[in-house]
């Protein structure tokens, strides 16, 4: 009798909150010991949350994704995490923002889960302000194991040579979601690749550290496609090679919105040679209207000839400075 007044009373606390039948038994079939939870438990959770800055229309959204989080107990789970994450954030909402991304956080444990994480994060040259950022941006990474996930991206790191101090804990910082990819899967096939292209271990480097974000990307889907474009450019291997180690991004750019627009600009309406594009690989990394469009319009009007770097690699003043040029104004 009193388990099934228990369960009534769970039904009765989750539909007054707003919840509907199919919610209601989505949770139930998530976490079955939500049925023996007494109502005062529910109620105090639910508020504690709030309490720490969570939106009441959140909340079930937040209950749904991790329906635990309601049987956990106040004292000795919710508000040490909470009280931990707070000592990390600097400003106000972040430790909300961080379990309403991923409400999985609190039901990790302080002593044996996030402190050795931190203390991992630590060990590579992240600083406290760093550790916070890293955190409760991403609070999914509490998740990862030490020693299946992450020592794992580190140890593939080392291997391309990343071994000065801080600098692994600084590409985690750049571009945390490295850590959320397999090294056999992802990482290695597109550094495989990127070798095969004519990247050398310095260049793989320089992505790495400054461009982590193209290693994440699918060699199949994103990097080989763009690859190809280029060669359908006409760009030889060697051009390829150099365009692609001084702006990697060119591989994860789109190709019909960002790459094509800008190749037929400049062979059509600049009448320049893609070899001018090869010597200088920045000039896709400039936006298109706002930009190339703009200054190569004042120098046509003035009948100026320029390379793409003079053209490009400098702001807007120097750039009207270095020209004499005057921009009408509209």
């Amino acid at each position: 009798m009193e388990v099934s007044n228990t369960h009534n009373n769970t039904l009765w606390f989750f539909k007054h909150k707003g919840f509907d039948d199919n919610n209601i038994h989505e949770i139930l079939k998530k976490c079955k010991r939500l049925e023996s939870v007494q109502k005062q438990k529910l109620t105090e959770n639910w508020d504690y949350l709030k309490k720490i800055g969570i939106q009441e229309r959140k909340l079930p959204s937040i209950v749904t994704k991790c329906p635990r989080i309601m049987t956990l107990d106040l004292n000795q789970k919710l508000i040490p995490m909470v009280q931990c994450l707070t000592t990390l954030s600097t400003k106000q909402h972040e430790v909300a923002s961080a379990i309403t991304k991923f409400p999985h956080i609190l039901t990790h444990s302080v002593e044996e889960k996030l402190c050795p994480l931190l203390g991992f994060f630590e060990s590579l040259g992240v600083s406290g302000t760093q550790l916070g950022k890293l955190l409760l941006h991403n609070p999914r990474i509490i998740s990862y194991s030490i020693d299946s996930k992450l020592s794992g991206v580190v140890d593939f790191l080392v291997g391309l040579g990343l071994t000065k101090e801080g600098l692994i804990g600084k590409i985690f910082v750049k571009n945390p979601s490295i850590m959320g990819y397999n090294v056999e899967k992802r990482l290695r096939p597109t550094t495989e690749f990127l070798g095969s292209l004519g990247l050398t271990k310095a260049d793989l480097q320089h992505v790495a550290v400054n461009f982590p974000e193209v290693l994440c990307r699918d060699v199949d889907k994103v990097l080989k496609p763009n690859a190809n474009y280029l060669k359908v450019r006409a760009f030889d291997n060697k051009q390829i090679a150099s365009i692609v180690a001084r702006y990697p991004p060119i591989l994860i750019k789109s190709v019909k919105n960002s790459l094509e627009p800008r190749i037929r600009f400049l062979v059509e309406v600049m009448g320049r040679g893609i070899e001018e594009a090869a010597g200088y690989p920045e000039f896709f990394m400039h936006g298109l209207k706002k930009r190339v469009e703009r200054r190569e319009k004042l120098l046509k009007e003035k009948n100026v000839s320029c390379s793409l770097s003079e053209m490009l690699d400098c702001n807007h003043k120097k750039f009207v400075t270095r020209f004499a040029l005057v921009e009408k104004v509209v």
